[in-house]
């Protein structure tokens, strides 16, 4: 498998690209996050080498062991899990961008970790799009409010939004979710609310990141295309 990795990356490229002109945008605008939940620090390795620059993960100390193993790479690291609280310093020291901000009380957090290590920490807020009950994130209609209060936090920037909307076989029928949190966003973005720019969407994985493409996704977290199937 991990001799797969860089040819398995180059394919997941020219999918982005061909799904970024497909709808007239720049292949450019469009970021891949690596995702390498349960995969060890060699296999992260193996992609940086081949042109990876973002990677995401799901759990603090399991991403704790691989970030400080791959320090000199210059890697930007993603946190894509649940958020507990208490963890929210680890995070912070860890991550260039947590993507799964989903209450003001995590967001305090965050900022005062933040600002005790005098750190500006992007964040993006997490969207339950679908309403779906085993998934995180925050309604549709909480969004705005929240981002307000956590674009009065000192310490945080929020960059955007992220979802993970229902499993469809079918990736066109998982569009008109990405649809609605593009829309959300345009929606906040013109509040103009200070220290909270809407420039990143985060949404779209193995199986359906074209049609977030589409939709304008701006990060898109794939895990499976690059380095397989996890055990």
């Amino acid at each position: 498998m991990p001799a797969d990795i860089a040819a398995r990356l180059d394919q997941v490229r020219a999918r982005i690209r061909r799904a970024a002109e497909s709808c007239g945008r720049d292949p450019a605008s469009v970021r891949l996050v690596a995702v390498a939940k349960t995969f060890p620090a060699g296999h992260v390795r193996r992609a940086a080498a081949a042109g990876a620059t973002d990677v995401g993960e799901n759990y603090i100390q399991e991403a704790r062991e691989k970030v400080e193993a791959l320090s000199g790479l210059g890697l930007r690291w993603h946190f894509i899990g649940h958020l507990q609280r208490n963890k929210a310093g680890q995070a912070v020291r860890l991550f260039d961008l947590i993507h799964t901000v989903d209450s003001a009380r995590l967001g305090a957090e965050i900022d005062r970790a933040a600002a005790r290590m005098g750190k500006r920490q992007d964040v993006l807020v997490q969207v339950n799009v679908a309403g779906e009950a085993t998934k995180s994130g925050v309604a549709p209609d909480e969004v705005a409010p929240l981002v307000r209060e956590l674009s009065a936090m000192g310490a945080l920037r929020v960059r955007g939004l992220m979802t993970m909307p229902p499993f469809f076989d079918e990736p066109e029928r998982v569009r008109p979710f990405f649809a609605e949190l593009r829309r959300i966003a345009e929606r906040i973005r013109a509040l103009g609310l200070p220290n909270a720019g809407m420039d990143e969407l985060s949404m779209g994985m193995t199986g359906d990141f074209e049609a977030a493409i589409a939709e304008g996704a701006t990060l898109v977290r794939v895990g499976t295309a690059i380095f397989g199937g996890r055990s």
